[in-house]
């Protein structure tokens, strides 16, 4: 196939683009780089079956000859990122999407949308079902984020039912792996970067809040499926194994041999208490689950953090005081929101 990623040198854009390609098809990579790297595509950029475009999908999308299947993943999906670029973010979640929908609707491509646990706000129903409508607040400082994605599935199910293009929603829980930014203020990278470094982990609220992370080779591998798939979703993608964020940070502690010491702060605004994803449509529908144990990806991604000491260092520093990534940093801890989910 030939298939138009946009976002495509993001951390999981990247990834997806890698297994496209590894697996025969053609890839054109679209990309603003606001929050993507070159350096995530490097591997790709001499392969004759991809493309890398840097343009800004909120502006237009022109490809030119066939798409079989366009994958909308643009947008900043950290919170230092998406506060940050407020704008940027409604703007990609709306325009971007209607965008990306009408190349679909022109080639007579597949579409697939990246959207996000975050559609769910803080939930009060657990685990989180496809069918639950979420608990979202519309004008908190996550609600750039939240509702560009609310309606990004919004106007996709409208092109579905009234242009007849084929198309399907994912919605992403927390994901790692290599190829996360130390500084993209993610619980991940953050506990990674600080440990190594010698830091306190900052632990944001008791600890007891709950995340399921997926490593992000499970993830692409259900996007795949997602876009070889006729699934209209919404579906969660997601691993279902529930931690706190306490035990998070023993794990990453153990994994690196830090004798950094948790340090404890009040938790952000909006910040959800559990999340954890229902995957039974997953299942069914697509065949996937998530194979590599958290213990796994996480060594794996203590590795990739280890490889680049000195982006690993600055990001330490700027969670320590400072800034990070443009957001200020105050009484040594990043203003509320930079914790991402």
């Amino acid at each position: 196939m030939r298939i138009v990623v946009t976002g495509g040198a993001g951390f999981l854009g990247s990834h997806l683009c890698d297994a496209l390609v590894q697996r025969g098809d053609a890839v054109v990579c679209v990309d603003d780089l606001s929050t993507g790297n070159l350096d995530n595509i490097a591997g790709l950029l001499g392969n004759r079956r991809f493309r890398f475009v840097e343009a800004d999908v909120s502006a237009g999308l022109e490809v030119h000859g066939r798409a079989d299947a366009v994958a909308h993943l643009a947008s900043p999906a950290s919170p230092p990122d998406y506060l940050r670029r407020p704008l940027e973010t409604l703007a990609v979640g709306s325009r971007g999407t209607e965008n990306a929908l009408r190349l679909a609707e022109r080639t007579g491509a597949r579409f697939v949308l990246a959207s996000t646990s975050e559609v769910y706000g803080d939930p009060i129903d657990h685990p989180q079902r496809e069918s639950y409508w979420g608990n979202v607040n519309p004008v908190g400082p996550r609600s750039v984020y939240d509702e560009a994605k609310r309606y990004a599935e919004a106007v996709t199910m409208a092109y579905r039912r009234h242009h007849g293009v084929d198309t399907g929603i994912f919605r992403i829980f927390n994901t790692y792996g290599p190829r996360m930014r130390p500084e993209d203020g993610r619980v991940v990278s953050s506990f990674i970067a600080q440990a190594l470094n010698g830091q306190p982990l900052t632990i944001y609220g008791d600890g007891t809040q709950t995340r399921s992370f997926c490593y992000v080779d499970d993830l692409v591998r259900g996007i795949v499926s997602m876009i070889d798939s006729t699934e209209a979703g919404p579906i969660n993608i997601g691993n279902p194994e529930e931690r706190t964020v306490t035990e998070l940070a023993e794990l990453v502690l153990a994994i690196t041999g830090s004798s950094s010491a948790p340090e404890y702060h009040p938790l952000p605004v909006d910040d959800p208490t559990r999340r954890k994803p229902d995957i039974t449509l997953a299942v069914g529908r697509l065949g996937w689950c998530p194979e590599v144990a958290t213990e796994e990806g996480l060594r794996r991604t203590v590795e990739f953090f280890r490889s680049r000491p000195q982006d690993t260092r600055a990001a330490a520093a700027a969670l320590l005081g400072g800034q990070l990534d443009g957001e200020p940093v105050t009484a040594g801890r990043a203003v509320p929101g930079d914790v991402a989910v």
